[in-house]
């Protein structure tokens, strides 16, 4: 299974997201999406799961999280996190910092259901991609119009029987550095 992980397209929609997201089956927006138009648009590629953003309209009647399983692997997804996406790059699992403040780390882990092996999130538009206590966390960046300097990008998310495989893909320049796959095992 393969889908589409987007966020913070603040109401644009990038005309190459058709041809790029061919073949998912479902997308998630991590929510800013800004209008009801681009939610309309990324429902002609595959079934959309969004979240509010703190631009959305409540006319958008977006929930505020998601929470679904995707064959046999529990999905969370959130518009921002609880620490800042700083903290969050500090404690990896490959991380040197991943020994400071241990409770505050397991904490935040323990606000995630013990099921859930992919969060998405959004909001920083920087692209993150990174495992933690036996989980993804996912930022795809922004698909909107480019702001702070930020690459623009969107990701996806394979599940296979024995694991998950997180990608981004840059909507600029192919050589785009954008952080590497990830993979974490699920199941025995």
């Amino acid at each position: 299974m393969k889908i589409g992980i987007i966020s913070d397209t603040h109401a644009y929609f990038d005309p190459r997201l058709p041809e790029l997201l061919a073949g998912v089956d479902a997308i998630l927006h991590g929510g800013d999406v800004g209008s009801v138009e681009v939610l309309d648009e990324l429902a002609q590629i595959a079934k959309v799961h969004a979240v509010r953003g703190n631009v959305d309209p409540r006319e958008l009647e977006l929930p505020p999280s998601l929470c679904m399983g995707f064959e046999n692997v529990q999905v969370e997804v959130h518009h921002q996190l609880a620490i800042p996406q700083s903290e969050l790059e500090a404690w990896s699992d490959g991380a040197l910092l991943v020994k400071m403040r241990p409770e505050r780390r397991d904490g935040f882990l323990k606000t995630f259901g013990e099921a859930t092996r992919v969060v998405v999130f959004g909001h920083s538009h920087k692209p993150c991609l990174l495992t933690m206590g036996h989980k993804i966390f996912f930022n795809p960046g922004s698909a909107g119009q480019q702001r702070f300097s930020l690459p623009r990008c969107f990701g996806t998310l394979e599940i296979f029987p024995r694991g998950v495989r997180g990608s981004l893909v840059s909507l600029e320049r192919h050589n785009e550095r954008l952080p590497a796959k990830v993979w974490l095992p699920v199941g025995g």
